[in-house]
């Protein structure tokens, strides 16, 4: 039988407090953990109800609810449907928006070549300071355990990790909400030793599985493996004598398509609290490479925390005043484009 909703929410009711405080739930207890505004004589006979459908049991006599195994079940496999369906259309949101992003990244470092006659660089956005959206752990066999682990702005990484037995359902759905409790909507910086130290006494003989969790999401929060920068223009550089010569066009080329060194560049672009237009002139520029030229970039935002860097690299000669006006039009196109 197919539980309708008012008797679903108070199931779940039950098993949120009875796993917080490991005693059996009244119904003055689940009035107050509902949004439905039900009396307690009205959640008595819903409770009544799921406990002849099989879904809670009474300890004994005058004793308030516990779930059942099946109850267990119908929660677990719930909340699982509901996380993997949130995470699948975030995945596929995603997708649709990074090819979306990508194409529209490698023709911006064109048109900002062409319109500038300058070299030109543009970063995919990355995510800084981001904080944890929500975990769901998952058993893939007896010694795997999968942590889907979303943070800010959903983007989503997956980490296996190993466990010396086999978890049942009532073990993943308690970890589920330990971390989740602790955990969501705090950044990496937020995680302090104290915390860590609480959920693993928590979790007990489960504390290294805690501990996993804690570096994957580390990772996750921090990773900047996928950062991709496109580049276009190297050419004009052979447009302005004081850089044509062989020996120093060939050193700004190989500088210009060496993507570790602009990596570097973007951090610190990204890493710098001002927001505007930087302008980097001969021997200011953080680039040993180009200190022939001058490095002129722009952070641009896309969302809370999610920023990317738009450079343009010419002669200390540049048309200064026509680079800044491209940075600026190209920052406002790829907000208005992103939030389409």
């Amino acid at each position: 039988m197919q539980l309708d909703e008012r008797k679903y929410k108070i199931l779940q009711a039950i098993i949120r407090n009875y796993l917080e405080t490991g005693e059996p739930v009244g119904s003055r207890t689940i009035s107050k953990y509902t949004d439905l505004n039900l009396s307690s004589a009205t959640i008595r006979n819903e409770m009544a109800d799921l406990e002849e459908l099989g879904y809670i049991l009474q300890p004994h006599t005058s004793a308030g609810r516990i779930p059942s195994d099946k109850g267990y079940r119908l929660y677990v496999d719930k909340m699982m449907e509901e996380k993997e369906r949130e995470v699948q259309e975030m995945k596929e949101m995603l997708l649709e928006k990074e090819d979306k992003m990508d194409h529209l990244l490698k023709q911006a470092a064109k048109v900002l070549a062409n319109n500038t006659e300058y070299a030109a660089m543009v970063s995919t956005p990355q995510y800084h300071r981001s904080k944890l959206k929500f975990i769901q752990l998952s058993r893939v066999d007896a010694n795997q355990v999968l942590a889907v682990i979303v943070v800010e702005g959903n983007v989503i990484k997956n980490s296996m990790l190993a466990v010396s037995e086999t978890l049942s359902d009532e073990t993943i759905l308690k970890l589920n909400i330990l971390l989740n409790t602790h955990l969501n909507g705090l950044s990496l910086e937020e995680i302090n030793l104290g915390m860590i130290a609480a959920m693993k006494q928590q979790a007990g003989i489960h504390s290294e599985i805690v501990a996993g969790v804690i570096d994957a999401v580390a990772e996750a929060i921090k990773a900047d493996e996928d950062l991709e920068i496109y580049t276009s223009g190297a050419k004009n550089f052979f447009k302005y004598p004081e850089l044509s010569d062989h020996q120093r066009a060939s050193e700004l080329i190989t500088t210009f398509e060496e993507k570790q060194i602009l990596h570097e560049l973007v951090q610190e672009n990204l890493s710098d609290e001002n927001t505007g237009i930087q302008v980097y002139i001969g021997n200011e520029s953080p680039i040993q490479g180009m200190r022939d030229c001058s490095v002129v970039t722009a952070t641009y935002e896309l969302d809370a925390g999610m920023k990317g860097t738009i450079g343009i690299i010419g002669p200390k000669r540049m048309d200064y005043e026509k680079v800044v006006n491209n940075l600026k039009m190209l920052k406002n196109q790829l907000d208005d484009l992103y939030r389409k």
